[in-house]
Formats: structure tokens, sequence, C-alpha cells
């Protein structure tokens, strides 16, 4: 490993040109006017002061920049990864207080430790214990529990919950005192950014507009309205009506801050910083890799672990919370001609800047108009579609999704995504546990083995040759036992079992004790155990071991090999 492992920046910024800067400074501007209303809506739906979403985007992508390997990766605050951090804030200190704050620094700083641990250990594999199907799941229940909390905003109403079920009977309560101004207001917001998603596309490019500014102009929707709104609320006093507004925001750039160490408080955040740091690693990992796919690069999963870490412990230095890799201005990024991670280093600037210049100008900025940001941004990530597709291929990934979904709508996202996790790993061990294991017989004319079931195929009456589609271990061997004990003890006239390894990648020791009860049993059946086409490493660990001289039968190179051993009439070979 050299340092530019550990520093990409190093890798690509001796190639950095002026062409590459070029582009980066655009993506940077186009990315800089979309963050600024997104971070501030996700501190809100944080709990935190919108001040909070400016600062968890400076620094953290700066960290990013230099330690990341994804050239189009935008880190900062998700509406996932915020609606978490104000799930598990909420159970331990009160919202609006110093103490809140602090443990979102707290929080930030603990995800990044874990985040920076798992890539230095190289623990980047954990992350596929959570399977898509569970997260598309999960992502599309924490969508809709996250658009329910907005409605408050929405509405000008007080209202609080941390599943559907109590957002749901929390505003139909306070539903009365509805401010109809405010609502106005974010039910136009909402309206005007559905349309600039679906409708301002077609409509310029029928203006003759070419693809590239009409791109640009449909990602500076967010910002429009967020003029459009405060203007409204400024001209016409709209605040001395009840609107909510943001408020006064501090002209400054982030300021130095340290997490709390305390152990207890850093007790009860570890499970919630853990699960953080799982879902806000893959969101993010998933991104990068699409991303970079367009462009034959190389994401480094154990480096973006680093990257990530970095960023976190970046905000929980500087007044921040929780982020990681987003979506929507990751693609914004790449659309924008990103060439390097410089980009992000470049909005970070411009963020920078806009928390020294632009703060006064937001004081009038409806809360409803945030909210509506936040809906429309996470409504695009709900996919019911999912539970058609698993339902199609396999019920158990549906029974796992519909769980996940269900399990989170009902008791919060800790529980989902916790049961997220948990659903995911059973359903490895289930799978794993029954493994396919074919019969196989010999097709004519040829030296291959394929399943009885499936093809015409010749076999012998004294063999049998059972092909495992699966490694062996703990869970499974017993399962490989009693598939063999039925098939020989209701059969008195075989006397050879083979298997097919060809499949086989590992052998475990409570494999390899079932394989020596098996070959023990056989023996005491009059049947020998033979095995074909074991591969080398597995090989290596058998020889170390007595069951290959203990074993009635013998190790071959190749099926066809062993069948033609067993078989009363051998054939010539193909």
């Amino acid at each position: 490993m050299t340092l530019s492992n550990y520093l990409p920046i190093l890798t690509w910024g001796r190639l950095y040109n002026r062409s590459a800067l070029s582009s980066d400074l655009v993506a940077a501007l186009i990315v800089t006017i979309m963050l600024i209303p997104q971070s501030l809506a996700y501190a809100l739906l944080a709990g935190l002061p919108p001040e909070a979403g400016l600062y968890a985007s400076i620094l953290p992508i700066v960290l990013y920049a230099v330690f990341g390997t994804s050239r189009a990766l935008a880190v900062g605050p998700v509406a996932v990864v915020s609606l978490m951090t104000a799930a598990a804030l909420s159970n331990i200190v009160e919202q609006g207080t110093m103490g809140y704050a602090v443990a979102a620094l707290s929080l930030a700083g603990l995800s990044g430790v874990i985040l920076l641990a798992m890539g230095l250990f190289r623990l980047g594999f954990v992350a596929n214990f959570l399977s898509h199907p569970v997260i598309a799941g999960f992502i599309t229940a924490s969508g809709i529990i996250i658009a329910a909390s907005q409605l408050k905003h929405i509405l000008g109403i007080d209202a609080h919950g941390h599943n559907l079920l109590e957002l749901a009977i929390s505003l139909i309560e306070h539903l009365p005192e509805t401010n109809w101004t405010t609502a106005i207001i974010g039910v136009l917001a909402t309206g005007f950014l559905f349309w600039v998603r679906k409708g301002l596309k077609p409509m310029l490019e029928g203006f003759g507009l070419s693809a590239g500014l009409t791109g640009i102009l449909v990602k500076t929707g967010p910002g429009a309205v967020v003029v459009i709104s405060t203007t409204a609320v400024w001209v016409f006093d709209l605040a001395g009506n009840g609107v909510k507004i943001v408020g006064e925001v501090p002209q400054s750039l982030p300021p130095l801050t340290l997490p709390s160490f305390s152990p207890d408080l850093l007790g009860q955040l570890l499970l919630p910083a853990f699960l953080i740091s799982i879902i806000g690693f893959v969101e993010s990992i998933s991104v990068a890799q699409t991303l970079a796919a367009k462009k034959r690069q190389r994401i480094d999963p154990d480096q973006e672990l680093i990257g990530l870490g970095a960023a976190n412990i970046g905000a929980s230095l500087t007044g921040g919370f929780p982020v990681t890799g987003g979506f929507s201005r990751s693609v914004v990024n790449f659309d924008a001609g990103a060439e390097t991670p410089a980009a992000g280093a470049f909005t970070a600037v411009g963020l920078a800047i806009a928390a020294l210049t632009l703060t006064p100008l937001i004081f009038f900025l409806p809360k409803a108009t945030l909210a509506a940001t936040i809906i429309v941004a996470v409504l695009s990530l709900v996919d019911f579609s999912i539970l058609k597709r698993s339902w199609s291929y396999s019920k158990a990934d549906f029974a796992a999704v519909l769980a996940t979904i269900l399990l989170t709508l009902a008791m919060g996202v800790e529980v989902g995504v916790s049961a997220g996790v948990g659903l995911s790993i059973l359903l490895h061990l289930y799978k794993s546990s029954k493994p396919h294991i074919a019969e196989v017989g010999l097709i004519a004319g040829t030296e291959h083995f394929r399943n009885i079931l499936r093809h015409d195929v010749i076999t012998e009456p004294d063999v049998v040759t059972l092909r495992v589609d699966e490694s062996l271990y703990f869970a499974n061997a017993r399962f490989l036992e009693d598939k063999i004990y039925n098939r020989v003890a209701g059969d008195p006239k075989i006397r050879h079992v083979i298997l097919q390894c060809s499949a086989i990648n590992e052998i475990d020791l409570s494999a390899l004790e079932s394989l020596e009860m098996i070959n023990e049993r056989l023996k005491e059946m009059d049947v020998k155990l033979h095995l074909s086409e074991v591969k080398g490493p597995v090989m290596d660990r058998l020889k170390e071991q007595h069951f290959l001289q203990e074993m009635t039968g013998k190790v071959f190179l190749s099926q066809f090999e062993a069948a033609n051993y067993a078989s009363s009439k051998p054939r010539n070979t193909v």
C-alpha cells in the first residue's frame, strides 16, 4: 500500500489541468445553487438550526475530496440519514437545546470513527449483508415517513411522531390549527417543484433550448422557489400572519466544535451511529459505483469508508451532523460535468461564501418551502414496484421487503433498519442453509453432467452423483447429510456416491465433520464416497486433515473420470 492508496488526491491531482478546472467550476456552481436550500432543509429535518446544514456541507466535502475515490460523489446531509439523526437524538435529548446540537456532533463523530475503522480494517464487505430489496424497502418506508413529517411545516401546525401512525394521529389532532397562508405557500411550492421535475424540461426543449442549458435550469428549480417565496413573505409581511420563517442565521464560517466524550451519551449513540454508518455507506457506494461505471472509473469501497469517515469527523468538528454521499446532488454533479473531486472542494468554497454573505437574505425564507423541497426530493425515493418484482421473483425476498416496510412505518426508522439488517442476514442464512443439491447424470455423447430432472441423461443404478451448488459450512452441513441418507437408504442397489464439488468454494470445520460422518455411515452401508472436481484451495485444506486418508473412495479431477471409475460400463473420453 502506497500513500496514494490512502490519499487518492495524490493520484488525480498530478493530472489536474485547465480543462478539468473549467468543468469542475461549472459543476460546483450548479451544485452549490442546488445544495443551499437542500442543506437548510435537511438540517430542519434533523431537528437542527438551518445553519447546521450549511456547516455540514463545507469541511466534509473538502475531506472527502482528499480521501474519497469517486470523481462525482457529492457528500453532505441526505434525507434518510437526517431522519435517522432526528429519530436517534429525540429519544435522548430535547430538540432545540444545546445538548441536542452537541449530541448531533457526537453522533457524526462516532459515525465517522466507525466508518474510518471499517475502512482501515477493510470491512467494507459488512455492507453486503444488507440485501438490495431490503434496502429498497427501508428507503421507501423512510421516504413516506419523511414526507409525512414535513406536512406539519406545509400546514403551519405542530405535530410529532417517530413513525407513520404517530405522525398521522398528531397531524389529525392539530389539523384545525392549520395556518392557511402557510398552507398556500407550502402547496404552491410543492406543486411548482413537482412541475419543475416533470414539466419544465419538455417546455424548455419546446422553446428550442439546448439540452445542457435545459438541464441547468431544471436543477435550479429549488433555488427559484426559495427566492420567490422568500420575497413574497418579505414584501407582504406574511410572517405577521403566522407564517413560520427560518429567521436569523449566523453570518459566519462553520465554528470549531468538539463532540461530547461522555461515556453515557456515546453508549446511547453507539447503535444509531452504527446503523447510520451502514445505511449511509450503502447509499453512498451505490451512487458512486453507478456514476463511476459510466466513465469506466474504479471505486475502492474500503477507501470510500475512510473518505466518508473523515467527512463525518469533519462534520463533528464544524457544527454539523452525520453526512454521506447524496444521490440527487451527485447525479447533478456528474451531469454538470464534474471531472474530479475538486468539484466538491469548489462547492465547499461556494457554500462558505454563501454562509458569509447570503444568510441575511434567507431571514424571511418560509419553513414551508424547505418542507416542500424535502417532500419532492424524498418521494422520488419511494418505489413500491420492489414489492411486485420481489413477489414474482422470490417469495422470501418479498417477505423481507414487506416486513421491512411495515416495521419501518409502524415502529420508526431505527427499528426498520435494524430489522432490515437482521432480515438480510437471516435471509442469507436461510437460503444457504438449504443449498440446491442436484442429482446429475451424463448427457449422451458428451462429458457433461446435468440435473436428471431437467435433462435426458444416462445414469447407473448403483451410482449416485450429487452436485452441491453452495459452499459447505455449519448452517447447511446437516442438510447435505440428510439429503445423502434419504437418497441412499431407499435404494439398496447403490454402491457409489459421488459428490461433484465444482461449485464448492469452501468447506468449514463443521462441514468437514459432517463429511467424515457421511463417510462412516456410507461405509456401514457398503457404499463408497467419492469426490470430483474439488477446487485447489478446498483441496489444500482437506489435505491438512485425515479425512482423505479415511475416505472409502477417491478424489477425481473430473466428474466424467469419477463416473467411469464407478460405472460397470466405462465410456471412452469424447
